[in-house]
């Protein structure tokens, strides 16, 4: 089943007019999907709410959720429902961040190096120093 997605998403990538078009057609099922969700809720409930019965919704109940549902197969099937929410910008964006951390200066790097090779000798230091403490009370106990 991944090997399909795999080879529909390649199609697609070879054939942007065909793409544009599927992923906008699942855009607006989508939004169509919550739009009609939401209107028959709010019909319901007042109408409801006014008279105890539910009868003044016109059309079927299951319209909003089924454009919705379709809506997204369509958008996770063509791999778009992220990018066509998030927005390809602001996924590029922490790509460019994540690019300028791999692009250290040399002299970022040589400072970072330099301060770890102080510590390390620091550390080596100190250790040291509570060897020599440890022979010390051990001497002072005999």
């Amino acid at each position: 089943m991944t090997k399909v997605f795999n080879r529909f998403h390649i199609f697609l990538s070879h054939h942007s007019f065909l793409y544009a078009t599927i992923v906008g057609i699942g855009i607006v099922l989508f939004w169509r999907g919550v739009w009609h969700s939401a209107d028959t809720l709010h019909l319901y409930i007042n109408h409801y709410n006014s008279t105890g019965s539910a009868s003044i919704i016109d059309h079927p109940w299951w319209d909003g959720p089924l454009s919705f549902m379709v809506g997204c197969l369509i958008l996770f099937t063509t791999r778009a429902f992220v990018s066509s929410f998030i927005g390809n910008e602001l996924i590029l964006s922490g790509l460019r961040i994540e690019k300028k951390i791999h692009k250290q200066t040399e002299s970022d790097i040589q400072t970072e190096v330099s301060t770890i090779g102080d510590i390390k000798h620091t550390i080596s230091a100190i250790s040291h120093k509570l060897e020599e403490l440890e022979v010390q009370v051990k001497d002072h106990h005999k």
